[in-house]
């Protein structure tokens, strides 16, 4: 059938299948305006509410809004202007927000660089995006400082996380903020110049189709690309994230977050959503269970957000009994090692009260927030399908899924390309026409990715196009592979590649990490005939025990390092 018919019979299947009690449209509260004006808002309306719990101190909304308006009048002093990159060095603080909105309200642009680069990566990233500024943590220096001559940077701003740490912290800090503040010539001290800053902010004219931000795509394989994304996708994810459980306008939850915020999706749920929706935010620094179940309890949280991983860390913490989870009303986990199922669907619902759900689909081209699942886990339903579930599109975005070689769409059941339209996708690669052109046709996205859609209308993710494996002609999806492997309770996680075999085409071969506490040895024989008696023999892998995973910082495991040992 054409496109058209097929998207007339799709949005027929949605409205018929939509879970009840969810918003069929998306609603900005504020208003449709820029992501900096609702901080404005924000802070006019709440000024001495906490947008910020970091370890015990707290940066309410006026703070921010001030800090940020210092920051916009400080750049526009250094000559920057609109349109202008501004690149931000830093882990999870205080000062990535204010960094964040006062280049959002000069009309300059984000540039979020992982704190996890090495010299070769950082400078790549920075001879791309061309930025004049930028704000780096103290423990970073280094890699700026043995780099900066083959940069364009003119200006280095530098904080240290001790910056905003209280005394005593009401909660265990990581090691790394325990570090005294570094020595780093050649730079500014980023809040000294904040706090000296008198000059008012400049009143810049801001529209929703404005760049707002370069997002560096951080996927396993291949040098990374700038995503060209405006205020208007910022602000348009920041509303599906409020609506489908990262913070209810009105202010009245709690989030914790500890995903990194350089991460489109840690920007989601750490930077937009609190100023969105104006909720607090328990920031951490990085992912500590211990830690993370003392904010829980300390500060109320009703709403988490992370991996697979992080949960079943956390059910097995001796701490957890003990921990009083009755103010948590959501859970969003992403199955990237581990994979949601069942177990530990049951097991998190006896420990908290609360629902383990898949948190969408999306990517960086995309701002990651394209699909939702809320509810459909009456009865296990998202779980009984095949792996990995994401749900219905959010409102305003539209999937579908066509033939890899004619982009024709395919039946519903059928495997192929999955494509995405959404108000939130992005503009184009920075400086890059022609991967722009391949990706982006007739406001589609070609994703690169396979799934297919079901009988209801749901996505199936099955895991990316130059993934997928062919045994003897069958298909065969590492992330299935992967899924129920993660069944296993002696697995920790895994990662299934193929194999060239003459007599096969390929082998899916599976790199296992095992759990630390596994009690009963396992090895490669004992684990390969679990896999007999639990999947179709095809796909069947080889079993090669590893003693760590290599993975993003995002917890995406990295496979193009496993390839040299298959």
């Amino acid at each position: 059938m054409d496109r058209q018919t097929y998207l007339d019979e799709l949005e027929k299947l949605w409205k018929d299948n939509w879970p009840a009690g969810m918003p069929r449209a998306v609603e900005y509260p504020l208003g449709e305006i820029p992501m900096s004006e609702y901080l404005r808002k924000q802070a006019r309306q709440m000024p001495d509410k906490a947008c910020i719990i970091y370890y015990g101190a707290e940066m309410t909304f006026a703070q921010l809004d001030d800090y940020s308006d210092r920051f916009a009048a400080w750049l526009a002093g250094q000559g920057l202007e609109k349109g202008d990159r501004v690149a931000v060095f830093m882990p999870n603080c205080p000062q990535f927000l204010i960094a964040f909105y006062g280049i959002l309200k000069l009309g300059c642009i984000h540039v979020p660089v992982n704190p996890l680069f090495k010299e070769t990566e950082f400078v790549y990233e920075i001879q791309d995006a061309g930025p004049r500024v930028i704000v780096a943590l103290d423990l970073l220096y280094g890699v700026l400082a043995a780099t900066r001559e083959q940069t364009s940077l003119e200006v280095v701003l530098s904080t240290s996380l001790t910056d905003w740490l209280p005394e005593t912290p009401a909660i265990a800090i990581p090691d790394l903020a325990k570090v005294p503040r570094q020595e780093c010539p050649g730079s500014l001290d980023f809040m000294t110049v904040l706090n000296e800053e008198t000059r008012p902010c400049p009143d810049v004219d801001i529209h929703l189709d404005d760049t707002a931000a370069l997002n560096y795509t951080g996927g396993t394989t291949g040098m990374p690309k700038g995503c060209v994304h405006t205020h208007g996708d910022m602000l348009y994810t920041a509303a599906c994230g409020s609506i489908f459980a990262l913070g209810r306008p009105g202010g009245q939850d709690v989030m914790l977050n500890y995903l990194p915020v350089f991460w489109i999706a840690g920007e989601d749920a750490g930077v937009l959503s609190p100023v969105f929706s104006g909720v607090s935010e328990v920031l951490m620094v990085r992912w500590d269970a211990a830690a993370v179940l003392a904010a829980i309890e300390k500060y109320r949280a009703s709403i988490i957000y992370g991996l697979v991983d992080n949960m079943a860390e956390l059910m097995e913490h001796p701490d957890a009994s003990a921990t009083d989870f009755s103010s948590l009303r959501e859970t969003l986990v992403s199955s990237f090692v581990k994979k949601l199922n069942k177990d530990y669907r049951q097991r998190w619902h006896a420990l908290t009260g609360t629902v383990m759900r898949e948190s969408s689909y999306g990517m960086t081209e995309t701002h990651t927030l394209d699909t939702f699942t809320a509810g459909m886990q009456e009865n296990d339903m998202d779980l009984a399908a095949r792996p990995v579930f994401v749900g219905f599109p959010m409102p305003g975005t539209r999937f579908i899924v066509v033939d890899f070689a004619t982009a024709k769409p395919l039946d519903l059941g059928q495997e192929g390309e999955i494509l995405i339209q959404t108000p939130s996708l992005m503009k184009a690669y920075w400086k890059k026409p022609e991967a722009t052109a391949d990706q982006l046709k007739d406001g589609w996205l070609h994703t690169g990715d396979i799934g297919a859609i079901d009988e209801q209308g749901h996505l199936i993710y099955l895991g990316r196009s130059k993934e997928m494996l062919k045994v003897k002609g069958m298909s065969v999806f590492p992330s299935e592979v992967e899924t129920l492997l993660g069944r296993h309770p002696g697995i920790a996680g895994s990662a299934v590649l193929g194999r060239p075999d003459a007599d096969k085409g390929e082998v899916p071969v599976a790199f296992v990490q095992l759990n630390p506490d596994q009690t009963e040895a396992l090895d490669e024989t004992q684990l390969l005939s679990w896999c007999k008696q639990n999947m179709a023999a095809y796909k069947i892998p080889e079993i090669r025990i590893v003693n760590q995973l290599p993975l993003t910082a995002t917890g995406k495991v990295q496979k193009e390092q496993l390839k040299d040992r298959l």
